[in-house]
């Protein structure tokens, strides 16, 4: 066989025309519940990276997977085409954004089709285009509607150079830098509109649970985002101490600002407050910061929310608590974040860990007032009944367990739970609250390209939808201006009042583009609908989206708005489905020596080289097998120059196959031991990999289909294989590796002489129990490295003959007493066994072996099992050793040779 590269370049171009003639990814409008398959979207940035290969093969491996299991299967693509990134190369190209994004999107769309990716074409979206930004903005429409949009003024995230807000989500790290150009994120005050995804907070909190087939990391970070917090809202009358006159003469009485609302989850600890925090921007704060000098230069110059330790200045000021009447300090203190809870808090050092830090700091009290349950120390670990509750030692640091009050008057001996209800419902102005970390979704982005917000502003009638029988409501031609072009659009910017007909002016503001991909999946069912968004029936009969795949990095921002829109589309549309995505696969980078691949650090690897280089069935059978698909990994060349000889030697196979280098002359229809090994690997990694195909664990799939082109060379080596053992074994491992390397497969399967597309083959049938398969497995491995290590430790260069003695069965039956047993003398339990008593001290030494390793024992093939498994592979030993072997039972051995032979492991002799 020559093992010459093959011609991926004509096999890969010949099978993508040929898919394509034949419409072999089309889905019809009529099938039932198909198997919805979808990668995220991409952003038409000009060419594909690593991160979309390694993504889009995923979702096309399991595609073409499902598609051989027999099911239909939906699985679209298209364009996340609106957003700044397209605006700014405009700019800076002196051209406009829609040609710039769809030049994008051809160059784009080629390499997809270039790398054998199964789309149904016939159903792309692009969401730049009015067909299908009409619909954001009838749904924007039907969101209002249901009273889920709302226009105020706003503190928002304003980044000065893409001159746009941006959402919450889109402010990273500690430094909070724009997600875009790593910009120093400003806040600002602007009108804007915003959908109520606030009013779906709980349920979009309590439904996590449910969504079984996503990550934990990504419900986990969802929850975090959400952040609901369950408490009391209680009340703090904040002024001047009533001993201060601050230099306005006697009787002058003292300045009040008023009860202040704090929210708290720890009411129990309220005894225990010893001052009050304000956040830098809370009304009262900006108050005293024009009239005192500290205070202004605190909130101005340093407060440091993202500092390494809470900072604070005292402001003179007292906060009365509503239970002890005690008037405590207030500060302003910049862990005090106005955007959580009400921007004021009651601070108790020893019972919250930022409170007694920043107590330690300013040397105020700590006053615990929790101690551990009665029966429990400090630690939790028990301490006897009936005993009294000990203070907790708080001088190191805070106790933040719940426990037992102490400390607190009346409430001495409640538990904190019983406390907080009882302190919640006796307090007059406390009262139980939620608090949420969630925000409302500010949608408006002061830019060009962007779905225009269907809004017309009129003196007399405010702001007014546009009627659903004017839209879209189209994007006028680009102007390269500073700013939002849209503010420069004066003609476009001119029009009438839908309600009164009065002179009247477009809303300039763009929609989020997340917009666009919160329901985008759902447009892919009726792509070329004009009426409405989606086909109501055929949604309710192909949604959920079975299988998606994408990056962690949209956990919260579009996994947690596509969930917020299916909702609101199931209260107000009649979806049936509460969830978008039953199953998420979030997949890991590729890296190039460990770091992630960035131009700007130099380090990409371009696929389109790759692909001219060493062919698309490389790349991704390379991909799929390097790594789990939600690990990262670190590209190799020369992992790549392996994969693809392994697909040129399987070509070598099956084309020398065909060409009759293995006889068809009639062979004896009982095989030798070496076409029941053949076979059975046949047999076991058609399962094995279907289940691990199931999983979308691609890497042990493909190590299985490698392992059975491996050991289907090495039978062609060894032995004339039986033909037909040899010729399904070679249709199995096409099939196997059809999902991955796609046009190499359709070229076997044509050169194999079947009839059809593989791609439209059904899955290879077999039979196989994946424990007694492991369990060969292990015993076949085991025994060659145990061969290995005496040819190496005696130094044997060249063995006449081995042999291999399967354990007496006496010994499979104790093992099997062993594990099965819990008995403490199990030397006792074995001797009480006939056969295994005839063994006299044999039987009593490996009953001693087994109960030292007791922990350890595990199962194993019986002992017919175990001969016939070591006769079927003994070839693999024969041809690596080049020296017959001989596998024996116990009773037909060498007595001392078959006396070190156990279950799983047998004796081996080796004659020079």
């Amino acid at each position: 066989m020559s093992q010459e590269p093959y011609d991926h370049t004509a096999v890969e171009s010949r099978w993508q025309e040929a898919w394509a003639d034949a419409s072999v990814y089309r889905t019809p409008d009529d099938v039932d519940d198909p198997t919805y398959v979808l990668g995220m979207y991409p952003y038409p940035s000009g060419k594909l990276h690593m991160g979309h290969v390694r993504n889009y093969t995923i979702t096309d491996a399991y595609a073409r997977y499902r598609r051989m299991c027999g099911d239909d299967v939906l699985h679209p693509m298209g364009w996340d085409a609106f957003g700044l990134p397209a605006e700014n190369a405009a700019k800076e190209r002196d051209t406009n954004p829609r040609d710039w994004t769809f030049d994008c999107i051809d160059t784009m769309r080629g390499q997809m089709k270039s790398m054998g990716f199964g789309y149904d074409w016939d159903r792309e979206v692009t969401t730049c285009t009015p067909e299908y930004y009409e619909w954001n903005q009838w749904l924007f429409s039907r969101f209002s509607d249901a009273g889920l949009v709302e226009r105020r003024e706003a503190e928002v995230n304003w980044c000065p150079s893409c001159e746009t807000v941006l959402a919450d989500e889109q402010v990273e790290g500690d430094a909070e830098l724009c997600w875009r150009c790593d910009t120093p994120v400003e806040v600002r005050d602007l009108d804007q509109w915003f959908l109520s995804i606030t009013e779906y907070a709980d349920e979009l909190l309590d439904a996590i649970d449910d969504l079984e087939g996503w990550p934990n990391s990504v419900r986990q970070m969802q929850r975090n985002w959400i952040g609901r917090q369950h408490g009391s809202e209680v009340e703090f009358v904040v002024g001047e101490a009533r001993s201060a006159s601050d230099g306005r003469g006697e009787g002058t009485e003292p300045r009040e600002y008023g009860p202040v609302t704090a929210f708290t989850t720890r009411l129990d600890t309220i005894h225990g407050a010893t001052f009050f925090a304000l956040a830098p921007d809370h009304p009262i704060s900006e108050e005293l910061a024009e009239e005192n000098d500290a205070v202004r230069d605190f909130v101005h110059h340093e407060a440091d929310p993202d500092g390494d330790e809470p900072n604070g200045v005292e402001t003179g000021l007292t906060a009365t608590n509503p239970v002890t009447g005690e008037e405590i300090p207030v500060f302003v203190a910049d862990f005090v974040l106005s955007d959580v809870g009400t921007g004021a808090l009651m601070a108790v050092p020893a019972h919250d860990e930022r409170d007694y830090a920043f107590a330690t700091k300013k040397d105020v009290e700590i006053r615990p007032v929790i101690a551990p349950e009665p029966g429990e120390d400090v630690e939790g670990d028990a301490a006897g009944d009936d005993v009294e509750p000990t203070v907790p030692d708080v001088s190191e640091e805070a106790f933040t367990a719940d426990g037992v009050l102490v400390n607190s008057g009346e409430y001495d001996g409640l538990d904190s739970e019983t406390a907080r209800e009882r302190l919640t419902e006796e307090i007059e102005s406390a009262a139980a609250a939620t608090q949420y970390q969630l925000r409302d979704w500010g949608i408006s982005r002061q830019r060009y390209w962007g779905t225009p917000i269907p809004i017309v502003h009129c003196d007399d009638c405010g702001p007014v939808s546009v009627p659903d029988e004017d839209l879209p409501v189209e994007l006028p031609e680009f102007i390269n201006t500073t700013g939002n072009p849209l503010d420069a659009a004066e003609e476009w910017k001119a029009t009438t009042c839908p309600e009164c007909g009065a002179a009247a002016t477009r809303e300039t503001d763009t929609m989020d583009t997340f917009v666009d991909s919160s329901w985008y999946f759902l447009r892919y069912v009726s792509p070329d609908l004009a009426d409405a968004p989606f086909d109501l029936e055929r949604a309710n009969d192909w949604m959920p989206v079975d299988q998606y795949v994408g990056g962690i990095e949209h956990a919260v921002m579009h996994l947690l708005y596509s969930r917020f829109f299916t909702k609101v589309l199931a209260d107000e549309e009649g979806l049936e489905h509460r969830e978008p995505f039953t199953n998420l696969l979030a997949q890991g980078m590729v890296q190039l020596e460990g770091e992630k691949m960035s131009k700007s650090k130099g380090n990409v690897v371009s696929p389109q080289r790759i692909v001219d280089e060493y062919g698309a069935d490389t790349a991704r059978l390379f991909m799929m097998q390097a790594a789990q698909p939600e690990r990262d990994f670190d590209w190799s060349e020369e992992g790549v120059k392996s994969t693809h000889r392994f697909l040129a030697r399987l070509a070598d196979l099956v084309e020398g196959y065909a060409a009759g280098d293995v006889t068809t002359a009639d062979v004896d229809a009982d095989r030798d031991t070496v076409d029941e090994y053949v076979a059975n690997e046949i047999d076991a990694a058609v399962v094995i990999a279907g289940d691990e195909y199931d999983d979308l664990t691609f890497n042990v799939a493909l190590r299985e289909a490698q392992d059975l082109v491996r050991t289907l060379r090495g039978y062609r080596e060894h032995a004339e294989p039986h033909p037909a053992v040899y010729e399904r074994g070679l249709d199995a491992a096409v099939r196997l590796l059809a999902p991955v390397a796609p046009h190499l497969a359709e070229e076997l399967w044509e050169t194999l002489g079947r009839d059809g597309f593989v791609v439209e083959a059904d899955w290879p049938s077999a039979t196989a129990d994946r424990e007694t398969v492991d369990r060969r497995r292990r015993l076949v491995t085991n025994t060659r490295e145990d061969v290995r290590d005496i040819v190496e430790v005696a130094g044997i260069e060249d063995p006449e003959r081995i042999d291999v003695v399967v354990a007496p069965d006496w010994k499979y039956d104790a093992l099997e007493i062993a594990i099965d047993s819990d008995a403490d003398n199990l030397i006792g339990e074995l001797m009480a066994e006939d056969h295994i008593r005839e063994q006299g001290d044999e039987a009593a030494s490996y009953g001693q072996d087994l109960q030292a390793e007791r922990e350890a024992l595990s199962e194993t093939l019986s002992g017919d099992d175990e001969y016939a498994a070591l006769r079927a592979a003994a070839w693999l030993v024969e041809r690596e050793f080049d020296a017959p072997v001989v596998v024996e039972r116990a009773a037909d051995a060498d007595p001392e040779t078959a006396r070190h032979a156990e279950p799983g492991r047998p004796a081996i002799d080796i004659v020079e």
